[in-house]
């Protein structure tokens, strides 16, 4: 299995080095590691065959192949995620020898990663050790591996031209790569990237032949995580092998779950081979066409923490919402802006006329208005109102309803400046404010301000607030009557969005 282009970096200091090396997986044993010259007997080929769905081909069953490398004498070997994470079946082959095929298991991995480590079935192996000395610029490094699924072994020599870099790919992010000349081709994910000692400085993960760039991810990056994947533990994983998406415009879409590993978080929660995950906790994935976003709200959160999430089904033409470790996805009914129809289920998508802003709303509040409006600055907002009687909640504090403006024209007004918009006036019909706070959904930024007594009784709601990148300026405004609405109105602040 093959990849092109870019990583990250940012690496520990020598003494962390020391210290995690000191304590790392067990590598001694009758004969200690090999050397240079017995590199190529403890290089592995992996074929994972499996079902995966791609963008272009949809569904098929195939199988893949890469490289990974021996680090214990009983069979303990690295690899890339997706390498093998979503296969059904795996076969090893060691050194380039056809004639022995060995069987494997998966133990742990990371999609953020892009490691995994795998058992291959017992035995005595030859292994590898990993360097000891620091790891600098212009350092002759050797990538190994079979290129291309071929059982020939390769081995190319290049240096280290950038001990620690930073970047991002479609299908990881990590914190340690290194970048090299030793060349790198499709197969040869996995692979080890070693000195002239024979001893491993990092784990080959990507390339791009137009350039002549060769990325290997840095052994403290490998050393950190090493322990939890021996064990069975993934680290900053949900069990999807996936990939940033982008349209024709360059823009991203999301992240394209190729497969899903049987029995994890992804796999209980609904998520399918096919499916284009687009939100997690209320943040837009792939913006950049990297898993960047994806794997943030991971080291934000946490892999075992219920995390929303929004996806797109082509095979259904469809939306889901639902949660990672909490519910599972639903599909979500969609209400076009200017609308009045009802939808089955409980919370329905409506958006304004221009298809710019998004929003759930209970499938009870029918009747929506999606036009555009000018305030009295002359300044135009695109705007969504829904309520179950449109007239009822523009008129009078008996009915509830939200209505929902963003505008790029308004990028640079400030969040307190755009929530006046819609607050002047709130004194004079008997609204009490509880006071005005920072806001914060993991999209836009600003304020927010609940107000009581309105007209006696309703609650109202204001949000004012920019988007992350300041492209666009947004208020929310909701009122509710009882307790229902206010569940409603939560249901709002977690969905609405612009995209523009």
């Amino acid at each position: 299995m093959s990849h092109t282009i870019t990583k990250i970096g940012a690496l520990a200091g020598a003494a962390a080095v020391a210290a995690v090396l000191a304590g790392c997986v067990p590598t001694a044993s009758a004969n200690g590691p090999v050397g240079f010259d017995g590199v190529q007997s403890a290089t592995i080929q992996l074929e994972a065959v499996g079902t995966f769905v791609s963008p272009e081909e949809g569904g098929y069953e195939a199988a893949g192949r890469g490289s990974g490398f021996l680090i214990t004498p009983d069979g303990l070997a690295v690899t890339n995620n997706h390498v093998v994470t979503g296969a059904g079946t795996l076969k090893v082959w060691r050194g380039g020898d056809t004639t022995n095929e060995l069987s494997a298991k998966v133990l742990g991995s990371s999609e953020c990663l892009d490691l995994a480590v795998v058992q291959l079935e017992k035995g005595s192996y030859p292994f590898m050790d990993w360097r000891k000395e620091d790891i600098g610029t212009a350092l002759d490094v050797y990538a190994a591996g079979f290129p291309l699924g071929d059982p020939t072994f390769t081995e190319t020599k290049g240096i280290v031209s950038k001990a620690n870099t930073n970047g991002e790919t479609p299908w990881a992010s990590i914190d340690g790569v290194i970048e090299h000349d030793a060349r790198i081709r499709g197969g040869n994910s996995g692979g080890p990237l070693v000195d002239s000692d024979g001893a491993l400085v990092g784990v080959n993960y990507a390339g791009n032949d137009e350039l002549d760039y060769n990325f290997a991810i840095h052994r403290d990056a490998v050393l950190e995580v090493i322990h939890d994947l021996v064990d069975g533990t993934d680290v900053l994983s949900l069990g999807v092998n996936g990939e940033a998406l982008v349209g024709e415009d360059g823009v991203g879409l999301g992240i394209w779950v190729n497969s899903v590993k049987s029995g994890s978080a992804a796999d209980e929660a609904g998520v399918e081979p096919g499916d284009l995950l687009t939100r997690m906790e209320g943040v837009s994935l792939a913006t950049e066409g990297t898993m960047k976003e994806y794997c943030d709200v991971l080291r934000t959160h946490g892999q075992d923490a219920t995390l929303s999430v929004e996806l797109y089904r082509p095979s259904e033409d469809a939306y889901y919402r639902g949660q990672f470790n909490g519910d599972a996805i639903t599909a979500v009914p969609v209400v076009g802006g200017g609308t009045d129809d009802a939808a089955s289920g409980d919370y329905v998508t409506v958006t304004d006329d221009s298809g710019s802003i998004s929003l759930e709303v209970p499938a009870s509040w029918s009747q929506v208005d999606g036009a555009a409006v000018t305030d009295q600055n002359g300044t135009t907002w695109e705007q969504v109102s829904a309520a179950p009687d449109l007239a009822g909640y523009q008129g009078t504090w008996t009915t509830p309803g939200v209505t929902v403006y963003a505008s790029q024209a308004a990028a640079a007004m400030a969040p307190d400046a755009a929530a006046d918009l819609v607050t002047a006036d709130l004194a004079a019909q008997g609204c009490v404010s509880t006071g005005r706070e920072p806001f914060d959904d993991g999209l836009h930024a600003g304020v927010w301000e609940i107000f009581t007594g309105c007209g006696g009784s309703a609650t109202y709601v204001v949000v004012g607030a920019q988007d992350y990148t300041g492209s666009y300026s947004v208020i929310v405004a909701a009122q509710a009557i009882g307790d229902a609405d206010l569940d409603a109105v939560d249901r709002v602040l977690g969905t609405f969005y612009a995209a523009y």
